[in-house]
């Protein structure tokens, strides 16, 4: 049986930035069975990121993964956690999806909304790399720190 190759090397600069360090966080505390124990952090992280030809080795028909559903709320939980540390305000996560993998993922600061995410192909969840996820993480948390600046009275009810 083959084994699939890493694409994220273990000396990638982006395995040290806050999304990535949390997400590793989520993704062990959902490892009930202890999967990833003695796992390098490279190798935890490699299934989120989708090169083209992993992507089209995917089939859209039928029911997402379940780890695939697990990784997706995991990334929200990690989005979540670091725009409460920079925010000082709880930030809850609200994900529904169907079995189809359609639905819609929220983030939550008091009364604001402060992430809105439509989802689609959750078949296909994940980033073109690391860099992009950092750089998909980073504006959708600069956005909704704006959101909790500009909306401050909604965000502390």
């Amino acid at each position: 049986m083959a084994v699939a190759e890493l694409v994220v090397q273990e000396d990638d600069v982006n395995l040290d930035s806050d999304i990535v360090k949390d997400y590793i966080k989520q993704l062990r505390a959902i490892d009930t069975y202890d999967t990833y124990e003695g796992w390098t952090t490279a190798k935890i992280i490699d299934p989120v990121v989708l090169t083209k030809e992993r992507k089209q080795k995917i089939p859209v028909i039928g029911d997402p993964e379940e780890i695939t559903i697990a990784r997706l709320k995991a990334y929200y939980n990690s989005l979540s956690t670091l725009i409460e540390k920079r925010s000082g305000l709880m930030a809850a996560p609200i994900i529904t999806i169907t079995h189809e993998g359609f639905g819609r993922a929220l983030i939550m600061v008091g009364k604001l909304v402060v992430v809105d995410k439509v989802l689609r192909d959750t078949h296909r969840f994940g980033f073109a790399s690391l860099e992009d996820l950092c750089e998909k993480s980073e504006k959708a948390i600069d956005r909704a720190l704006g959101l909790i600046e500009k909306y401050n009275n909604a965000a502390t009810d």
